[in-house]
């Protein structure tokens, strides 16, 4: 039985605490955050304002942080540094560099998982998309597209000033809303030449983050890249994925995978699951990503998402957010 703790009661541990307790093999003995006033958020476990303190005091296996950005480093670090396994939200770091560290913590603390929340990687709709496009039956990859048409209020950075502010966020829609877009697209496409982006505030919020980026991307397999994401729509409509191939089109949009042939002809292949209650865009996939964690920490496999995994979404926002200064296309280190 693995003893779990949570770091972090906001939003995102609404998704954690109900697959922890959930699971059979795991057993959520302490919470953590600053704010004393949460103390009774999770009835029945220790309740601590101070991460050091709990990770002397409890024997835990297993950490999720769900802190807010700029602390997703730091305290991963201190996890680590203690032997106790981490299962990180995403992003993570503010950006490449502090990604870098994780990754090269990750290789100093080769017994220690660290498990990144990379959770649409095991939508059903793209991991069917996925086997197909291995597959090679429809062809080559020549193009891939990812939209993100959301929105979010001003009381969304009022709320949470964190999220408006550069130096504790590390961005804004790329890092908090299309991560995961970026992340499939660089799955889908393969290894990446160079990006091309642009960044830029339609909203008048006074934040300091982008709420608006688009980006071209260039694989080295010669396939084209397509990036959208913005804060200023009118809903949070669906995200959208698609991919060309030499012999086929496969589309994701309202959580259904469906594949155009070439006749123009649309055949939907499977739907994902729903999570009753919960923010539509998160998904059902927190819990098939915890669990798969957990199992790899008690079978003493690697199945799950590294942190050298999930720095290459990082290394897109860093480009995007580089060119869009520079004016310039940015080369992608190999």
């Amino acid at each position: 039985m693995l003893k779990v703790a949570v770091i972090g009661l906001g939003d995102i541990s609404k998704i954690h605490i109900p697959a922890i307790q959930a699971n059979p093999n795991a057993e959520l003995v302490a919470v953590c955050d600053n704010n004393e006033s949460l103390k009774d958020t999770v009835p029945g476990v220790n309740f601590y304002t101070d991460y050091n303190e709990m990770l002397e005091k409890e024997m835990l296996d297993c950490v999720h942080n769900c802190l807010p950005h700029y602390l997703h480093y730091p305290v991963t670090k201190a996890c680590v540094e203690k032997g106790v396994h981490v299962f990180q939200e995403k992003p993570l770091g503010l950006n490449t560099e502090e990604g870098q560290a994780l990754v090269k913590l990750e290789e100093v603390h080769s017994d220690v998982k660290i498990g990144v929340c990379l959770q649409n990687r095991y939508n059903e709709t793209f991991e069917m998309l996925q086997e197909m496009v291995k597959s090679g039956e429809y062809g080559k990859v020549t193009g891939v597209k990812g939209l993100v048409p959301w929105f979010r209020p001003k009381t969304y950075y009022d709320v949470k000033p964190w999220r408006g502010q550069m130096e504790y966020a590390g961005g804004g829609v790329m890092i908090n809303q299309a991560l995961h877009t970026l992340d499939l697209l660089q799955l889908l496409g393969g290894e990446m030449e160079a990006i091309r982006g642009t960044i830029d505030q339609l909203l008048d919020y006074g934040i300091e983050v982008e709420d608006t980026a688009s980006a071209r991307i260039q694989f080295k397999n010669g396939a084209k890249g397509l990036f959208f994401a913005t804060n200023a729509n009118a809903e949070n409509a669906s995200v959208e994925l698609e991919v060309v191939l030499e012999k086929g089109k496969f589309n994701i949009k309202d959580s259904i995978l469906t594949r155009v042939t070439l006749e123009g002809k649309k055949e939907e292949l499977v739907e994902d699951a729903k999570l009753p209650g919960s923010k539509f865009y998160y998904g059902a996939s927190h819990v098939k990503t915890i669990n798969q964690f957990y199992n790899c920490i008690l079978q003493g496999s690697h199945d799950y998402v590294h942190a050298k995994d999930a720095l290459v979404s990082m290394q897109m926002i860093d480009a995007v957010l580089l060119s869009s200064e520079t004016k310039q296309t940015i080369k992608m280190e190999g």
